[in-house]
């Protein structure tokens, strides 16, 4: 009695599991998405940095959704340009030319130049810390705290903290993925194409006397550049900012003569405009 149980127990389950085992395979034929080859020929391309400056969850998915077009071709940040070129093949469409972008550090104010706290700071080192408890040990409340969150956010190793305690940029090595600016708690950090040559260093927005007193380089909210750039620099809470980057005419903003200096060229300038600022 007991064998035939056993043998019925035995025969049920095998039933039971050729059963399953036929059931999912044509479930697995029948429901089956093909995935498209192009997916993988992209995928292998990819840089595979996982970096998330596309917007997607990984490289995979980059690849799955510039199939899908869902993001363009261009919008793999690492492999820049000739990455596109060769996706657009792939998908059998035209790239349009890719704008570079890079990080910019607008803060001056470093170790030198803004003023200390009489209490020093001796909590951890992280900016994302030193703002939610302290503030840093700068009386600036809008400047660089100094702690090196975006060179650790950086894959590239295209930013590292220099001699004054701010963090510099490598225009070489810095792919424009943007998670510096991500790491930074104040905002000081902004991406930008790399054509883009003026700017405003400064991130203050204290009354005139303050942002005097706490930082030798801060804007002081004097106006005279926003003034002379016919619209395309604008004030706000002291503060001088570009607003409009296709109306900057550098033959008309007086840099000379901003009290800190704290609008200024970055790289290679026009020489009129360094003769300006050296007799200045």
């Amino acid at each position: 009695m007991d064998g035939n149980i056993a043998l019925l127990a035995l025969a049920t389950m095998g039933g039971l599991g050729l059963f399953f085992a036929v059931f999912l395979a044509f479930a697995d034929k029948k429901l089956k998405v093909e995935e498209n080859p192009k997916v993988q020929q992209i995928y292998e391309m990819i840089p595979n940095a996982n970096c998330g400056a596309c917007g997607c969850a990984g490289c995979y998915d980059f690849a799955v959704k510039v199939v899908e077009g869902k993001v363009p071709p261009e919008g793999c940040l690492v492999g820049g340009a000739d990455l596109a070129v060769e996706i657009g093949k792939i998908l059998g469409v035209e790239v349009g030319q890719a704008t570079r972008y890079v990080a910019r550090v607008l803060c001056k104010g470093g170790n030198l130049e803004a003023r200390r706290k009489n209490v020093v700071y001796e909590g951890p080192q992280s900016c994302a810390t030193m703002a939610l408890v302290s503030g840093g040990d700068k009386l600036c409340l809008y400047g660089c705290l100094g702690g090196g969150d975006c060179v650790e956010a950086c894959q590239f190793n295209a930013i590292y903290m220099n001699d004054n305690g701010l963090p510099e940029v490598i225009e070489d090595l810095c792919v424009g993925c943007g998670m510096c600016a991500k790491a930074c708690p104040r905002n000081i950090i902004e991406m930008h194409p790399i054509e883009r040559n003026v700017f405003v260093f400064c991130k203050n927005q204290d009354d005139p006397k303050k942002a005097r007193t706490v930082c030798s380089v801060a804007c002081i909210g004097c106006g005279i550049c926003a003034r002379k750039s016919e619209g395309a620099i604008a004030m706000e809470n002291n503060l001088a900012f570009i607003k409009d980057y296709d109306l900057i005419d550098t033959s008309k903003i007086p840099f000379e003569k901003c009290p800190t200096k704290a609008i200024h060229f970055i790289g290679k300038i026009k020489e009129k405009e360094t003769e300006k600022i050296d007799a200045a």
